[in-house]
């Protein structure tokens, strides 16, 4: 298996490095740096991480979804998936959002997203008059399973 290292910054005394739950998990835990927050339904906020991080260029941080934040709390990354572009180099703060009906806390120290390092490709856009005809064309929305 490839590995890579990321350098970062604690920029708080209450930060925590990054974990990875077993040994062959894609995501590294993110914990909140922040003193106890409260998320009131539909209701989002930032928890910052305490974190800064050095993502090697070619590559990008994905932040996700912790699968047992969003299913025992209803609280998600309110832009789905947060992309941390190697260049930047602020504190990470996950924007969470309460989809649930009842105020959510969120404590210091606890996990409230995943991490994952991926490789990107660098591209550019070249418009076009035509482009490749495909048997699937213009249809979207599920307009593969119909016959």
């Amino acid at each position: 298996m490839n590995s890579i290292t990321v350098k970062f910054k604690k920029l708080s005394d209450k930060a925590k490095t990054p974990t990875f739950g077993t040994e062959f998990s894609a995501g590294a835990d993110l914990y909140s740096a922040e003193g106890e927050v409260v998320i009131n339904p539909g209701e989002t906020k930032f928890i910052g991480t305490g974190l800064a991080t050095a993502i090697p260029v070619g590559t990008v941080g994905l932040i996700y979804a912790r699968s047992g934040l969003a299913c025992k709390k209803g609280l998600a990354p309110a832009n789905k998936v947060g992309v941390i572009d190697s260049d930047y180099r602020g504190e990470i703060k996950v924007a969470l959002h309460n989809h649930g009906t009842e105020p959510q806390t969120v404590a210091e120290g606890e996990r409230v997203a995943q991490m994952v390092i991926a490789p990107y490709f660098a591209v550019s856009y070249e418009e076009t008059a035509d482009l490749d005809e495909t048997e699937r064309g213009a249809g979207g929305f599920g307009s593969t399973g119909i016959k």
